[in-house]
Formats: C-alpha cells, structure tokens, sequence
C-alpha cells in the first residue's frame, strides 16, 4: 500500500482518488453511423446524417465497438452482462447535435472488474495492489468546439460525433498520485494488448477525468471534484498533487469543499473551476427509444474471450518461469505491446542463429534489448543524426551480433561497435567485424607469446603475485588486453595467465 500522506498545519491527510477513463473503441465507424473515425481528417468531413442528428435518422450499434468493449472487459476479469441497455443522457451544447448523448447509465455492458498494479518502490508504491473496477458502458463522443479559429465566433468539428467511447470507472481505491499513474499505465497497457484502443493520449484517444477528495485517515470519504479530460500520466499525477493539496488548505483555512467539475492548466499546473459538479438526475437520463437492449449470445461471448491474446500479467509470469528472466526484466519487456513484439522477435531470431533454445539465450537478449541496443541508438542520434537509421536494425541482424558474441568471436565492446555501425552503414554484422577489424582474437599462441613478454618485463610483480599479491592479476589482464589491442578473448586470456602465473 502507499504511504503517501499530505502534512496539514492540523496534522495528515489522505487523498482518495478515483478515475473515470474515456477510451476510443478502435473501429473504422462511429458507435451508431458508418461514418469514419481517422484521426486528423478535415474539420466535418466524417459526419454523417446520424451524426448531425437531422431529423428521423435512427442509430445502428456497430457490432465490432460492442465486441471491443466485451473484450476489454474479459480482460480485466470483470463480469459481462448479457442484457445491457442505452439511455440518453440530456444536456445542451454547442458540440452536442442531438442534445443529448447516447450513454449506459442504469445497465452498462461490463459490471465489476479488477487491474493489478505492481509494486514499485521507487515511485513509492510498497506492494501489489488490486484497483477495483466499477463499471465499463460504451458511450458516444461529443464532437468539439474550436475558439482560435476566428475573432468573435467558436466554430464546431463534428468528426468526433458519434465516436465509440468506452467509459472505464475505477473504484476510489488509489491513495496516491503514484498510485494513479500506475494504474493508468497499466489499463493503458491491457487496452493496447486487445486492440480495443490505441491508447493514444496526446490525439484525445484516451483521456481520463481525475476526482480527487482528502480525509482524515480512515474517516469517511470527503466532497470530490471532477478534474476533466486529462491527457497523460504525468498530468494526471500533477492533478492529483495540485488538488489535494488546494482542498487540504481549504478545509484547514475554514472553507468547504464544493462539489464541482474543474479544469487542467497545463502551463500552470493547477486546476480551475469550470462548473458546479451535475448529479445523475440533472441530466434526466432515459432508456433510448430508438435502441432495443443489447442482447448478447453465447457464441458471440466465446469468439470474443477466445480471440484475447496473454496479456501483461500473464506474459510477465511466463517470462519469469519459462525464460528465466528477473522480474524487473520481465515487467519492463511487458509493460509496452511494441517491446514485447519486438523482444520477441529477436528471441525468436537469436535462439536460431545461436542454435540454442529460447529460454537459454532469453537473459543475453534481455539485456540487449532493454540496455545495450536503445544506448547505441540514442548515442548514434545524437552523434550522427543524418547517417543513424534504427530501421536498418533488423532483428536478424541484431541476432547475428548476439551469436558472434555468444560464441567469442567478439566482445561486448565491439559488439557496440558493429551495431553502431550497421546504423549508420547498412551493412551486414559479419561483414562489418571482418572489414573493420573487430574481432576478439582467441588464438592462444598470440596470446601466450604476449603473456610471456609482458611477465619477462615484469618479474618483479610476477614475484610479488606468486608472493600473495592477488591484485595484481588485474594488472597482467590490462598489460595482455593493451599488447593485444584490446582484440583478445578475456576469457582465454585470464586461463592462460592463470596457468603461467601459477
């Protein structure tokens, strides 16, 4: 659990925080029209009729936004209801055509779930933690005001309009903004792993909306504030950590808390009154008339559980106990869908070029993967920006350097070396260690005639390592590493010091 308390002048205080995640279900149409839902299209150039709301056109669900929702909720093992129904939710604005939304207030599609967040002690979470999951309903978008666009009037975009919405509430079981970033990471992560959403922030395509109360520990929960339409992890943590503590002061100042729903400013990092919070009542919610319930069949049900690939949990217990991988490893190879593909590509890739199994080179690859190749690549940006293209490093390419290194033939240094280059060069690993000279030498002769000289010259240390000085090992290692160039096997170079030393 997190310790995470906020010091008052009247002693501590707890944050209690619940998230309300907006996610945009991937499908090529809107929730009830076939309109398009491409990112960055012309202003009012994916509006359909439906859209626009003219008059006597009905909405059709689009059966593939209800299976993504279906499927998002298999996996977060929540409870999947069978019968679920539309209502609107009424309220007036300008982006809003119908004048109302079409929402699932009373009979949501997913009911009670659950997502594991993992202990980390440097962002101060001390132990796993179950975040309960109340509720997932899919819901359309509202389309969007734009203020810059002219000097006295606000023009509206209805792209957006009808957009397929899944609205993810969380339980208020977070107590601290680590707590928060980690659970919108990880549900960010699961929605990415289905399919059922890019989880794209900075395009709108997840966003969350932030409430936030303070209590003493273990009293009842205080008067919540909404913060809305939030768009990255760090600016939900920055919400969290700003309205807590303003609602701390408030309260110990002799003010109230008031209800209400509250904006982000993002150059400022504080939040400001937008409006007084509505309650579920003031938007006079309905059943729909024009949509019958949603009734989902069995055979609909097994498709969608069936069609879940292994997700972040699962895939991180794998990589521990099948590939032998520490957990750390494990949990930073899974955190993205884009490092795991990739780390298992080249697994795949360097299990057959070393010709051993996967489990047995896994530790080599991990390591690559997460350290050595990403430093190559950032320094070869940096240093030569206009020759570096990660695309040339292709996965059997990187299998090739790992096997040259498995085998001896190189050291870790040239394989940095090689990497670099294939970079910046578009060449092949083999043909870069053989044209470039970077190839450990292993041929024991060379080596044995270069121990040899280094200990004539130095007869008076070998006598002092014979005499006890183990230290000096080290020594005779640089000595042989600088005669031979930095070129020769250290593994073949300490046994041959080894037997000559004695």
């Amino acid at each position: 659990m997190s310790n995470y308390r906020i010091q008052g002048a009247t002693g501590e205080w707890e944050v209690v925080i619940g998230l309300e995640v907006h996610a945009q279900v991937t499908s090529n149409a809107k929730l009830f029209s076939g309109a398009a839902t491409a990112f960055g299209a012309e202003p009012n150039s994916q509006v359909s009729l439906v859209d626009a709301a003219m008059p006597g056109m009905l909405p059709v669900p689009n059966r593939e936004c209800i299976r993504q929702a279906v499927r998002t909720g298999m996996a977060i093992e929540a409870q999947i209801n069978a019968w679920s129904r539309f209502d609107r939710k009424n309220y007036f604005y300008a982006d809003l055509p119908q004048g109302y939304q079409i929402s699932q207030l009373y009979h949501p599609i997913v009911g009670e779930g659950q997502l594991l967040i993992e202990a980390d002690e440097k962002a101060g979470i001390a132990e796993d933690k179950i975040i309960g999951i109340e509720r997932i309903h899919v819901e359309q978008d509202a389309g969007k005001l734009m203020h810059d666009q002219h000097p006295t009037m606000s023009y509206v975009d209805l792209n957006r309009s009808g957009v397929a919405l899944m609205e993810i509430v969380s339980k208020p079981d977070m107590r601290s903004p680590a707590e928060a970033g980690a659970y919108v990471r990880k549900l960010r992560a699961i929605l990415r792993y289905v399919g059922s959403c890019d989880g794209n922030m900075e395009e709108g395509s997840m966003r969350a909306d932030v409430n936030v109360s303070v209590r003493r520990p273990g009293d009842e929960f205080g008067t919540r504030t909404e913060t809305k339409n939030v768009n990255s992890v760090r600016f939900v943590m920055q919400v969290i950590e700003y309205e807590a503590n303003r609602q701390v002061d408030l309260i110990e100042g002799g003010g109230t808390v008031v209800q209400e729903t509250r904006l982000f400013d993002v150059a400022t990092g504080t939040t400001r009154t937008m409006r007084s919070k509505e309650d579920a009542h003031d938007y006079r919610y309905f059943p729909d008339p024009d949509l019958l319930p949603l009734v989902l069949e069995d055979d609909f049900l097994t498709e969608c559980r069936a069609s879940l690939p292994e997700l972040p949990d699962a895939k991180r217990a794998r990589y521990e106990t099948e590939l032998g991988l520490t957990p750390y490893n494990a949990r930073e190879l899974t955190a993205e869908v884009e490092t795991f593909a990739r780390f298992e590509t080249l697994l795949a890739a360097t299990a057959i070029a070393i010709g051993k199994p996967e489990n047995a080179v896994a530790t080599q690859v991990a390591n690559w993967a997460l350290s050595v190749a990403p430093g190559v690549i950032k320094s070869a940006r940096e240093n030569f920006a206009d020759e570096a293209d990660p695309a040339r490093a292709t996965a059997e390419r990187q299998a090739a350097i790992l096997a040259m290194q498995d085998k001896g033939e190189i050291s870790g240094g040239q394989a940095k070396e090689i990497f670099e280059l294939v970079l910046r060069r578009d060449r092949e690993p083999a043909e870069i260690a053989d044209s470039e000279g970077l190839k450990q030498v292993s041929d024991s002769a060379a080596i044995e005639t270069a121990i040899d000289a280094i200990m004539v010259a130095n007869m008076d240390k070998v006598e002092e390592y014979r005499g006890g000085k183990d230290k000096l090992f080290g020594f005779f290692v640089g000595q042989t590493m600088k005669a031979m160039q930095g070129k020769a096997n250290p593994g073949v170079v300490n046994q041959i010091l080894k037997d000559r030393l004695g």
